[in-house]
C-alpha cells in the first residue's frame, strides 16, 4: 500500500471520526433540551391538572398565599414585576447603550478601544451577585435617604438592571456598527454629508437588526436575573404603585421559595408554573432574535 493511499485512509477515518463527533454531540443536546422541557412542563402543568387551579386564576389573580388551608397561587404580581423591572430598564440602558456604542466605533475609536471596550469585557464578567452587592450596600440606603421609603423598591431592581444590561447591549451594539463596511460611510461623505448626518441616515438603519438583537439580548438578561435583583428589590408579593415600593418578581419568588417547599404541594408545584412560564418568555426571545437576525439577513 502507498503512503497517498495511507493517508488518504486516515484523513477519511479522521473525517468519519470528527462527523461522529459532532452528529452525537448535536443529538445529545437536542435531548437535554427536549428533557429539560419536558421535566419543567410536567412539573409546571401540575398546577393545572393534580391542583385544579385555573390558568385564569393562577395568570389574572394577585393574591399569593399558596400555603393557606384554601390555596390561591396568583402570579400576576410577579409577572408585572418582572415586567416592569426589565422594561424600564432597557429603556434606560438601551440608549445609553447604542450611544456609547456609537462613540466607541465612530468617534472615537482609539478612546474605545483602549479604555472603554476593556471597561466593557470586564463589566460584563462580574459576577450577578456583585451586583446585587453594591446595590444592596449602597443604592438601597441612598434611594431611602434621598427618596424616601426603605430602600428597597422596583427603583432599586431597575437601577442594579441598568448597570447590568448596559455593557451586553453595548458590545453587541459596537459589533454591528463595527462589522458594517467602510464603503457606505465612504459613499455618505462623498455626497456631503457630515458625520452626524451619516451615523443618524447610514449607520444607525444600516445596523438596526444588530442594534434590535443586542437590546432584545439585553432584555432576555434583565428578565432572567434572579440573585441581584432578589437583594434589592423588597420580594413583596404586590404590584407596587410607585418606584419607589417594594415587589417581586418570577426569578425572585422562585429563588427565594423552592428550597422551603414540600416537593408535590401545592406552593411547590405552583413555582414549577412560574418556572415553566420563565422558561416559555426565553423561548419567546430567542425566537424574536433570531427573527430580527434573519430580517437583517436577507434586508
Amino acid at each position: 500500500m502507498t503512503i497517498d493511499r495511507k493517508y488518504e485512509m486516515a484523513r477519511k477515518r479522521q473525517d468519519m471520526a470528527g462527523k461522529v463527533i459532532v452528529f452525537t454531540s448535536a443529538i445529545l443536546l437536542i435531548i437535554l433540551v427536549i428533557s429539560l422541557f419536558y421535566f419543567v412542563a410536567s412539573k409546571g402543568l401540575s398546577t393545572f391538572v393534580k391542583d385544579r387551579i385555573s390558568l385564569k386564576e393562577f395568570l389574572l389573580s394577585t393574591v399569593w398565599s399558596p400555603d393557606r388551608d384554601i390555596p390561591a397561587v396568583g402570579a400576576l404580581p410577579f409577572i408585572l414585576g418582572s415586567i416592569f423591572v426589565s422594561v424600564f430598564a432597557i429603556m434606560i440602558s438601551g440608549p445609553l447603550g447604542v450611544s456609547s456604542a456609537i462613540f466607541m466605533v465612530e468617534i472615537s475609536k482609539k478612546l474605545g478601544q483602549k479604555i472603554l471596550q476593556p471597561a466593557i469585557e470586564i463589566f460584563v464578567g462580574i459576577p450577578s451577585v456583585v451586583y446585587g452587592w453594591l446595590g444592596l450596600s449602597v443604592l438601597v440606603p441612598f434611594i431611602g435617604k434621598h427618596f424616601g421609603g426603605l430602600g428597597f423598591s422596583l427603583l432599586a431592581g431597575i437601577l442594579v438592571l441598568t448597570i447590568m444590561t448596559l455593557p451586553t447591549i453595548t458590545s453587541v451594539s459596537a459589533d454591528a456598527i463595527r462589522s458594517l463596511p467602510i464603503e457606505i460611510r465612504e459613499a455618505s461623505y462623498a455626497l456631503g454629508a457630515t458625520r452626524w448626518q451619516t451615523i443618524r441616515h447610514v449607520i444607525i438603519p444600516a445596523a438596526k437588526s444588530g442594534i434590535l438583537t443586542a437590546i432584545v439580548l439585553g432584555l432576555a438578561r434583565a428578565f432572567g436575573e434572579a440573585l441581584a435583583v432578589q437583594m434589592v428589590i423588597g420580594n413583596r408579593p404586590v404590584i407596587p404603585k410607585s418606584f419607589l415600593e417594594p415587589m417581586s418578581t418570577i426569578t425572585s419568588i422562585i429563588t427565594m421559595d423552592m428550597g422551603n417547599t414540600v416537593m408535590g404541594s401545592v406552593w411547590n408545584d405552583a413555582l414549577w408554573s412560574l418556572a415553566l412560564l420563565l422558561l416559555l418568555i426565553s423561548f419567546t426571545f430567542i425566537i424574536i432574535i433570531r427573527l430580527v437576525g434573519r430580517r437583517g439577513m436577507y434586508k
